[in-house]
């Protein structure tokens, strides 16, 4: 199978594709990934000629400057890729396009196209902004751009039941949203093991409110918390660290905060998880989903103090909830992941399911 990868260079979708790319070609697939967003950082261009050195023709990489669908100057986040994106999927004879970002789902090619709804703007907006956004050129050409991606998809993926009933508030779909659970497998550990220290820990972009870390302002617990990421969205790599060492710091640490307003489904968690440190998490719908009782839930600043102080207190509370969120991130795997998808991919290229347009189009000619 040849699959025509799209992803950005931001967060977490970053995360979730290039464990998905190397899983494929793992497995023999080809892949030819295309990133949109700003230009890659270091440590993904070394992660891209690394994987470019191993695979070979069967990875190709390209790097496109346009902007993304949420981003205030969107008006290009379609137009400036689809002259590219055709290109490569005919150089590349693609059988599939996976896209995720929505408005590719509007590519104007014959083979099945897969949208994976990682996010989208109105779920986000009724977390963070529940006065609402305000209408504006910018909200209704995001509106467009998902709506038309969506039309065009054979297929739609979240990555669980909170996110693509979130996707079904805010949208029209083609029938039910594929809900394929994100995975992680981290690498092992270099060297000795790490002395995990009394201490918690949460990252994310610093800059967006849907992470919560306004929870953490003037909070006086007994465990002190690192906050680390990315400062500045026009900075990038501004306070952010590279994977290898944000994974030392969850094995340095013994509780990961997931401080999150929104989050349709938390990598970040799931990876401290599996370094070993117990999760505690902002009690909202989509991580009682993922983590169920395997995490511990606070309900603003003074119920977090009070779980963070227990866990101090008592070294066994501690120590059992660890163990239980880390039995819970082991379910969570990259290859039952990719397994996920490559069952929908199966699927796509031999039932040519028709889209949300076709059907569209298929009613207009009946009437």
């Amino acid at each position: 199978m040849r699959i025509l990868l799209t992803t950005d260079t931001i967060g977490g979708v970053w995360t979730f594709t290039k464990d998905l790319c190397e899983g494929l070609l793992t497995s023999g697939h080809a892949v030819a990934l295309v990133s949109v967003g700003r230009l890659p950082g270091a440590a993904q261009s070394e992660w891209r000629e690394k994987t470019q050195a191993w695979f070979g023709t069967q990875f190709q990489f390209e790097a496109l400057e346009t902007p993304l669908e949420w981003m205030e100057q969107n008006e290009m986040a379609y137009r400036g890729a689809e002259t590219a994106l055709l290109r490569v999927a005919s150089e590349f004879r693609a059988d599939l396009l996976h896209a995720n970002q929505f408005c590719f789902g509007a590519l104007p090619v014959s083979m099945p196209k897969v949208v994976t709804a990682h996010s989208d703007v109105l779920s986000w907006a009724e977390a963070c902004r529940p006065q609402g956004l305000a209408d504006s050129p910018w909200l209704r050409n995001y509106r467009r751009l998902v709506a038309s991606g969506l039309r065009g998809a054979h297929a739609v993926a979240a990555p669980t039941r909170w996110m693509a009933a979130a996707l079904r508030r805010g949208f029209v779909t083609t029938g039910d949203v594929r809900v394929i659970e994100n995975g992680r497998t981290i690498p092992p550990e270099d060297g000795n093991p790490a002395q995990r220290v009394l201490q918690a820990v949460s990252v994310g972009r610093l800059w967006d409110e849907a992470k919560g870390f306004c929870v953490l302002d003037g909070m006086d617990a007994a465990m002190p918390v690192l906050v680390a990421g990315e400062t500045e969205l026009e900075a990038p790599g501004a306070g952010a660290l590279t994977e290898a060492e944000v994974l030392a710091l969850f094995r340095r640490s013994s509780v990961y905060v997931a401080a999150s307003v929104y989050e349709p489904f938390g990598l970040a968690p799931l990876e401290a998880a599996l370094c070993g440190c117990a999760v505690v998490a902002n009690d909202i719908a989509s991580f009682r989903e993922i983590w169920g009782d395997a995490a511990l839930y606070f309900r603003g600043a003074a119920s977090l103090k009070e779980i963070l102080d227990r866990l101090v207190e008592s070294g066994d509370a501690l120590r059992a909830a660890q163990t239980r969120s880390q039995s819970r991130a082991m379910e969570f795997t990259a290859e039952r992941m990719i397994d996920g998808y490559l069952s929908l991919y199966a699927e796509l290229l031999e039932s040519r399911l028709p889209t949300l347009e076709d059907m569209n189009s298929a009613e207009e000619a009946a009437a």
